[in-house]
């Protein structure tokens, strides 16, 4: 596993997101549009050095779209019921150098189903900040097949056509702090 990208770029140790800088988005077609969102918490961990990896935890109860009644259909036994299936959430598997600069393979699971997904993974750096911390940053995206993870309602239109796309782009920015009792290293 070659990652000279991170490894050159990035102190190796663990680093907490910071989710009042970091955004978990989405877009997904809507009739002859695209609609887009995010969801609002999230926490997780990356690891960077030898043996990088990442977790991340989704509270589905934060999606947010702009739109009240839309987020209640989502949250929904329709998309994904989140009253049964808790939180999406997503752990590395493998990180390779590639694409824009990292792969991040990982287990990505949703409403009882898990699958592999690759994120294409942008390292913007590392740098100190004011208040005396470290902090990264990565952005990074992914397409998945809703269907693939039992999200499958629809509705149908004229000419054989459905309302929703299958097709979910999913859009992450990530800043996250190295914790406090490691030094950072080269």
């Amino acid at each position: 596993m070659s990652i000279d990208v991170l490894s050159s770029t990035v102190p190796v140790g663990t680093w907490n997101i910071d989710p009042s800088h970091s955004e978990i988005g989405f877009t997904a077609r809507h009739l002859m549009s695209k609609v887009r969102g995010q969801f609002e918490k999230f926490e997780g961990k990356i690891v960077t050095g030898d043996a990088p990896s990442a977790t991340v935890t989704v509270d589905l109860n934060s999606i947010n779209t702009r739109e009240e009644n839309r987020d209640a259909h989502l949250r929904s036994g329709d998309f994904f019921d989140v009253e049964k299936n808790g939180p999406m959430t997503f752990t590395s598997t493998q990180v390779d150098a590639g694409g824009r600069g990292l792969l991040v393979t990982g287990d990505l699971s949703l409403k009882g189903v898990t699958k592999a997904v690759t994120l294409d993974v942008e390292v913007l750096g590392s740098e100190g900040d004011p208040w005396g911390g470290t902090r990264v940053g990565f952005e990074g995206t992914t397409s998945i097949s809703r269907k693939d993870f039992g999200v499958d309602f629809n509705i149908p239109l004229d000419g054989g056509r459905l309302m929703i796309g299958d097709k979910i782009d999913i859009i992450i920015g990530i800043e996250a702090v190295l914790e406090q009792d490691q030094a950072p290293t080269a």
